[in-house]
């Protein structure tokens, strides 16, 4: 079965002729950059916090459809976006701290 699958996703990127895009935005000086991220369904984005002090990265919707620990300096978070959509997020410790994620 798993065999199958990964026959299948490789037909898949052979045949798009594109792998899954990966993008990464920054957290530095109490704010996300860039504030807004548009990409396209299947897409990773990774936050980097560049700060000296730790934030978080938190889906703003109820559940939260993301949400990681408190990052410190130099440590990363990712979520893979597979739907379309408008996702706003911020950080939990700070939230004034504010981003969204556009994936069309």
């Amino acid at each position: 079965m798993l065999c199958s699958r990964l026959a299948l996703a490789a037909l898949a990127l052979c045949l798009t002729g594109a792998a899954p895009e990966k993008v990464t935005a920054t957290i530095d000086n109490f704010s996300f950059s860039p504030g807004e991220i548009t990409v396209a369904p299947g897409t990773t984005v990774t936050w980097e916090n560049r700060d000296d002090i730790p934030h978080t990265v938190t889906g703003a919707d109820t559940p939260h459809l993301f949400k990681s620990d408190p990052l410190d300096t130099g440590d990363h978070f990712s979520y893979r976006f597979d739907h379309a959509g408008r996702f706003a997020y911020f950080c939990s410790l700070h939230a004034h701290m504010q981003g969204v994620v556009v994936v069309q």
